[in-house]
């Protein structure tokens, strides 16, 4: 069995590829749209600068050659939602060509990396007839073509979580569920291979392509012929139906795009940084930091900026502290971690380790240090933040105020002082070490004897 995906992704400009058109705002039918992205005709293209970047991006990533020279084709084909008949894509000369990718111990080769346009979308109404929303038409989408390497649908799921986990953190986008997830899979038990267009959803492709391979098989075990086709995935019966004979490349009459010239992506790429793969991030946890590989790879997987928090406490303190305060507690916050700029979370991640270090040497206690951490980590959300951002001074004013009596019971014996300081550990929920209230709360007390 031979497994195949071309997976198409949505690029997060702000812009469409060829157009100044918002690519989200108001979800009003055809309310983002222009002369270019209705095929109106002498609308000439201007080609989105932040596009190109991160498709480079995507490229390095896979390690992917970057030629000198690329441009856009128009793929010629007749559709509703394609609003001028053709479709800007790249064919001759895309961005990336010839990378791969660690799955595991095993290398998925990846064909190309190229970038193209969105159609619009079809909406089916109850008569039968179809309403098309153009707001679609034009966003920027990057393409990831795969090499028939992989060998099982199960296997086909497993690349594609990892890979798309990758490519979001390179795109800098949150992981927003696998129902974004669009890709065609082509399959192939026998010589012939079929193409499931437009497939959504990990659990939507492992279904289709163990149908698919089922389907093949026992066509071939009848004595058939598995014929070249286009088709479709249904999800409600959870079977594919066919829907036209597969097109060759030369069907579609590629020319090269006239109104957009030829670019250079080799230099562009020089400015643009690659970032790692989690299978190399995972490498490194485990051989710099001796981190079992199943937790390292557990790290990685649970967001995209708990293996550099990782690697930031462990270098201030050792790979035992550092896991057991990411696993514990940063894990519980991973969403706001993921949320926070990258120079918020350099500052995180600096303040963090310093928590770690004061807690390894007894300076504050394990549970200091957790519902710091938490104030820390989660933000304004926890109620622990609010009173970790309130000043210790007015705490403990406003306690003596509540007990006047400690002042007398003080000026007798120094341990009355307990009382205050007992008050304002339970109400500041380990927010302040016991060092701190305690010696606020007797500057505070013998300041009004």
């Amino acid at each position: 069995m031979k497994i195949g995906l071309e997976i198409h992704v949505q690029l997060p400009t702000k812009s469409k590829l060829f157009c100044a058109c918002p690519t989200s705002g108001d979800d009003l039918p055809n309310s983002r749209v222009c002369p270019g992205c209705l095929g109106f005709p002498g609308f000439k293209p201007t080609l989105n600068r932040k596009a190109i970047e991160y498709g480079l991006a995507l490229a390095k990533m896979f390690g992917c050659t970057i030629p000198e020279a690329s441009w856009f084709s128009r793929k010629t084909y007749f559709y509703p939602d394609l609003s001028r008949h053709y479709q800007g894509t790249q064919f001759a000369a895309p961005i990336g060509s010839n990378g791969t990718y660690a799955l595991g111990k095993k290398k998925i080769r990846i064909r190309r990396v190229h970038l193209e346009e969105d159609p619009g979308s079809i909406r089916r109404v109850g008569d039968g007839s179809a309403l098309i929303d153009y707001n679609r038409s034009g966003v920027p989408l990057v393409e990831i073509v795969t090499e028939p390497d992989l060998s099982s649908p199960a296997e086909a799921r497993r690349f594609l979580a990892d890979m798309l986990r990758d490519v979001r953190r390179t795109l800098g986008m949150r992981d927003d569920g696998d129902r974004t997830v669009r890709c065609d899979c082509n399959i192939s038990v026998g010589k012939e291979r079929c193409e499931v267009k437009n497939v959504t959803g990990l659990r939507n492709v492992e279904r289709c392509l163990q149908y698919e391979a089922v389907r093949q098989t026992r066509v071939l075990k009848a004595g058939g012929v598995v014929e070249r086709e286009t088709r479709n995935y249904d999800e409600g019966r959870k079977i594919t139906t066919s829907a036209r004979k597969k097109g060759y490349e030369d069907d579609y009459g590629y020319i090269g795009e006239p109104d957009l010239g030829v670019f250079r992506p080799r230099a562009m790429a020089e400015s643009v940084c690659a970032t790692e793969m989690s299978s190399d991030i995972v490498g490194r946890l485990v051989g710099d930091y001796g981190l079992d590989p199943k937790v390292a790879e557990q790290i990685v997987h649970t967001s995209c900026r708990m293996a550099s928090l990782f690697t930031t406490v462990a270098d201030a303190t050792d790979t035992e502290t550092s896991r057991y305060w990411v696993m514990s507690v940063a894990s519980d916050h991973k969403d706001a971690l993921d949320a926070i700029s990258d120079a918020e979370f350099g500052d995180v991640s600096v303040i963090a380790a310093d928590l770690a270090v004061k807690q390894k040497a007894g300076e504050i206690t394990d549970t200091e240090c957790a519902i710091r951490m938490g104030c820390l980590l989660g933000g304004e959300d926890t109620p622990e933040c609010s009173v970790a951002r309130g000043n210790l001074e007015e705490i403990i004013n406003r306690l003596i105020d509540e007990n006047p009596g400690v002042l007398g019971d003080y000026a007798k014996n120094e341990k009355a002082l307990n009382r205050i300081i007992g008050l304002a550990m339970r109400e500041t929920r380990g927010a302040y070490s016991s060092s701190e209230v305690v010696l606020t709360a007797k500057k505070l007390v013998e300041a009004r004897l």
